[in-house]
């Protein structure tokens, strides 16, 4: 079962927090605190500083470096009154000085009056944006969480899917116990990025699995830290499926199916379970034919094109003339 797609909300309060690795100090504006940023893209000023705004856009991280308060500070006290008005009459989500430099006292007033919150960071502007750039890009990259188990199989990372009962959670353990890695059990978060998608665990349930019978087992602690990942690519959906004699399943490898999370089409196999069949043994084989597809070669196709060409080389040449027989 997937759940509804969502976005989350950033503030500009979180940008302050040790893990982000902006180095960034409030300096005014701390009532601002709680804007919202609506896009991971970065503003710079530029032809801003002059009075003119068509470039500004509402709800966006503005960057000064060097440059921006080298000018700030050579011109005028009326001119830079009227850089700062401008820029923050477009209602920025934030204002960063990098490099560690001493914000001109104007707009350290102006912060402080438009409840703008203003930053210091001793990084240089480059590195910040790059760094800013790409927290924000996972923090708003769209999300949903699906119920399932996702492992790292042969470096594939395969997510289970099935009904209630059928048995997802044992199978990983065996895929577990033979060497495999274990991200999720039960509830997977997903994200998309850069035209994937991407699954991780949930909060504190991560590196847990339950097993009906034995309880909640702590992978980690009981195989080892190698054992489990924090996050893995989706490459492969394999959906586990109770055996019915009525249905049909494929027989060749031929049939392509996927299986769409966040608009994002993933390989999907469907795998009957019933009694004697060896299912974490089946995944593998699942994962390295996955791998030998993304290094071009398909098995199937491959083994019907030579059916195709051994046909057609037993096929007769000629056909029998009997308009020549007497």
């Amino acid at each position: 079962m997937t759940r509804p797609v969502r976005t989350v909300a950033v503030t500009a309060a979180q940008l302050v927090a040790p893990d982000v690795r902006l180095e960034l100090t409030v300096v005014a504006g701390a009532d601002g605190l709680e804007r919202r940023i609506a896009v991971p893209r970065i503003q710079k000023p530029g032809l801003a500083l002059t009075g003119w705004d068509e470039q500004l856009h509402a709800e966006r991280l503005l960057v000064l470096g060097g440059t921006e308060i080298d000018y700030l500070t050579a011109i005028t006290p009326e001119a830079r009154a009227l850089a700062v008005a401008t820029i923050l009459s477009a209602h920025p989500a934030g204002v960063v000085v990098t490099r560690g430099l001493e914000p001109p006292a104007e707009l350290v007033a102006g912060c402080d009056e438009a409840d703008v919150p203003l930053f210091v960071s001793n990084l240089v502007s480059s590195e910040l944006i790059v760094r800013v750039s790409a927290w924000l890009q996972d923090q708003m990259a769209p999300a949903t969480s699906i119920h399932g188990v996702l492992l790292d199989v042969l470096g594939i990372g395969i997510l289970l899917l099935g009904k209630s009962g059928i048995g997802k959670s044992e199978t990983a353990l065996d895929l577990v116990v033979r060497g495999h890695r274990l991200v999720a059990d039960d509830i997977v978060h997903i994200r998309q990025k850069s035209g994937f998608v991407f699954g991780s665990g949930s909060g504190i349930i991560r590196h847990h699995m339950e097993i009906r019978g034995l309880g909640i087992i702590n992978i980690k602690d009981l195989f080892g830290i190698a054992a489990v990942r924090e996050t893995k690519k989706l490459e492969l959906v394999v959906e586990l499926v109770e055996w019915a004699e009525s249905d049909e399943y494929d027989r060749l490898g031929l049939e392509e199916r996927g299986y769409k999370i966040l608009d994002i089409v993933i390989p999907m196999v469907t795998l009957p379970v019933r009694p004697g069949r060896n299912i974490a043994t089946i995944i593998e084989v699942a994962a390295r034919n996955q791998l030998l597809k993304f290094q071009g070669h398909n098995s199937a196709k491959e083994f019907q094109d030579r059916l195709n060409r051994a046909i057609a080389e037993a096929r007769p040449q000629g056909a029998f003339d009997v308009d020549g027989i007497e």
